[in-house]
């Protein structure tokens, strides 16, 4: 059934932005509604066509009379968050990832008119553990690394998501699991952590990465809303990066310190307002993440224009990142702590 009236969450965002602005050009929609806490970047507003603006929290009832007095058909729940930039507020990021998810689910089961759901996921669901397998399929148990991480939100997520199908089998629901964004205009941890003049890496580690252009990840989205197209799909460039290549590619100096020592580097760069790791991030550092994209290319029909290593380069060129001439001060600096670190928990068994 085709799509009218469109309702995107997470306008405020840089991926909903943009697709706000996508889906307010195409004279194919009627109306096209974005709700955010916040407005979308100035450069959004300026073309986003006969799209609209509307303030609204979807952690409160009211999204519900949006919906149901806009009579919207179609919502793209594009707010969730998995990989915060810097550091955030976890209670409220949750609130929204999972509070919000439930009111928004809530509403479109009670309203009538609603025929398509399409949300916005993340590949970080799968995990990553030395048990892990070599790459996920859509098929592969849900395992977050942490049961209070952002991951952790976005299974949670996903199960109300197939409770609302349940009870509403004639909306079409399509769940794009993204893996990390990347791209010269994305600020998440990944995106400041290859920026780093020196870049933090596990000892005796050195995972697979993958990436996915934020220019596919919005086509995915645009796609999915433009068609119907039900399912769950793994959404990543091609190929992999290890992640020594990837920093070498970006011109950072690397720092392997050994496993225990990360977690007590982080709170640095957190206090610097750098990078946020949490234990998922750690994890992926540790293990990585490859997933299978057979089914987006075969059933949802598209297949990503950029791969992971052209992916990664465009970001690198985007940002303007130069090689870092001389690092040597601050991994002195950074070895110092270590070494405190290290020695503090020998001294204390």
């Amino acid at each position: 059934m085709p799509s009218n009236i469109v309702l995107v969450t997470g306008v405020g965002g840089e991926l909903g932005g943009k697709l706000l602005a996508r889906l307010g050009n195409n004279p194919e929609f009627e109306r096209v509604i974005g709700v955010d806490t916040s407005p979308p970047p100035k450069r959004v507003i300026a073309r986003m066509g006969h799209a609209e603006f509307v303030r609204a929290d979807i952690r409160n009832p009211l999204i519900a009379k949006i919906i149901s007095t806009s009579k919207v058909d179609t919502v793209v729940h594009a707010s969730t968050t998995a990989h915060p930039a810097g550091p955030a507020r976890r209670v409220a990021i949750k609130e929204m990832n999972v509070i919000g998810t439930m009111r928004l689910l809530a509403a479109c089961q009670r309203s009538p008119l609603v025929h398509k759901l399409v949300v916005k996921s993340t590949a970080a669901v799968y995990g990553a553990s030395a048990r892990s397998p070599a790459v996920f399929t859509e098929d592969s148990p849900l395992m977050p690394t942490s049961p209070r991480g952002f991951a952790s939100d976005a299974v949670e997520m996903e199960g109300y998501v197939r409770g609302m199908q349940r009870r509403r089998p004639d909306i079409a629901v399509t769940v794009a699991r993204f893996t990390n964004l990347i791209g010269p205009e994305v600020d998440t941890v990944t995106s400041r952590y290859f920026a780093l003049p020196v870049v933090p890496t596990i000892l005796g580690y050195d995972a697979r990465m993958q990436l996915v252009h934020s220019a596919d990840a919005l086509s995915v989205l645009e796609l999915a809303t433009v068609r119907d197209l039900p399912g769950v799909y793994n959404v990543s460039g091609e190929g992999v990066l290890t992640l020594t290549q990837a920093i070498r590619r970006a011109g950072r100096v690397e720092l392997p310190v050994p496993g225990p020592v990360l977690p007590t580097l982080a709170p640095l760069l957190r206090g610097a307002n750098l990078v946020d790791f949490s234990r998922d991030q750690v994890r992926l550092l540790n293990y990585g993440r490859v997933v299978d994209t057979t089914k987006l290319k075969q059933e949802f029909g598209y297949t990503p224009r950029w791969s992971t290593r052209e992916a990664f380069d465009d970001y690198v060129q985007g940002r303007a990142l130069r090689p870092v001439i001389d690092g040597r001060p601050l991994s002195a600096l950074v070895r110092k702590i270590a070494l405190a670190a290290a020695t503090g928990q020998a001294s204390a068994h």
